[in-house]
């Protein structure tokens, strides 16, 4: 006997979520709409700088809640990628390591002659970057590492993955005011390659997180550089003196050609980690492949 398709809502659901892309689709709409229902009248009637700072927080983590709720719900697992026992630990490496990286790659500018101090603004201006660079950096690797790449990656593998991940990581930075060609191209070979390499590296999103947060505060925070292009007030006065492949112009020291070899050195050392220690996933058509679904 013929059996007509199934009208269960739920079955038609289950296939849909199949899908790779679907089910990409699906994790974005679970954390832009509670984020959108609280950003949006911050946005529009909050003025209280300690209140937007506040909101910040906030903000953070309902981006957190709403990502462990689509898991899961819509996954149906426990959430691997921000277990607690290895937050500390990787989270505070990933600060030392961005930390590190920017500091060195503002270092060799320095000797260059391209990155020059001429004053302080305080500890207060600092201070005040933290809350933004903390929502930032948990936002964009939930978005892009949590959901877009680790999503892919079970699909396509490991290195269509990354490639495609880092060239939209770098494509969306178009859409920051005055960002060129070659700025965006630049985020897709370091931020793009590192911050996925960390999470092959790890299978989860703390170490990504450390490093996204202590690359912008190092950057606006303490140098004052602009940070993708948005200016920033940290604890020093600084100008930069160059040309824009040296500098990265008005975008920010991010965009230098020495951040670009800085950051994807590092990135290239973590795939040659995460390859050792067996943590390159093969596309989904492999999966039965005698050696398993990890290269």
């Amino acid at each position: 006997m013929h059996r007509l398709p199934s009208k269960n809502p739920s079955a038609w659901g289950a296939r849909l979520l199949r899908f790779p892309l679907s089910r990409i689709g699906v994790a974005l709409l679970a954390i832009a709409i509670p984020f959108a229902i609280v950003a949006l009248p911050f946005n529009l009637f909050v003025t209280d700088r300690a209140l937007k700072k506040a909101g910040a927080l906030l903000l953070t983590a309902i981006v957190v809640g709403a990502y462990r709720g689509y898991v899961r719900i819509v996954e149906k697992r426990a959430v691997t990628e921000l277990s607690g026992p290895h937050a500390s630990r990787e989270l505070g490496a990933g600060v030392l390591l961005g930390a590190l990286l920017l500091s060195l790659t503002v270092g060799v500018l320095g000797a260059l002659g391209v990155y020059q101090v001429t004053g302080s603004n305080g500890w207060a201006a600092m201070l005040a970057t933290v809350p933004g660079f903390i929502l930032a950096s948990v936002l964009e690797e939930v978005v892009m590492r949590g959901v877009i790449f680790r999503i892919l990656e079970q699909w396509l593998g490991s290195w269509i993955a990354l490639v495609l991940s880092a060239a939209l990581f770098g494509l969306l930075h178009l859409l920051n005011p005055g960002t060129t060609l070659l700025n965006a191209a630049s985020i897709m070979l370091e931020a793009g390659v590192l911050l996925a390499a960390a999470y092959m590296l790890t299978r989860r999103l703390w170490l990504c997180i450390g490093i996204h947060f202590a690359w912008n505060f190092t950057q606006g925070g303490i140098f004052s550089a602009a940070v993708s292009g948005g200016a920033t007030n940290g604890l020093l006065q600084a100008k930069l003196v160059g040309p824009e492949w040296l500098t990265g112009g008005a975008f920010g020291v991010e965009a230098s050609a020495v951040a670009v070899v800085v950051c994807a050195s590092a990135g290239l050392l973590f795939l040659i980690a995460a390859k050792r220690r067996g943590n390159v996933v093969r596309p989904s058509w492999a999966a039965n492949h005698p050696a398993g679904r990890i290269a």
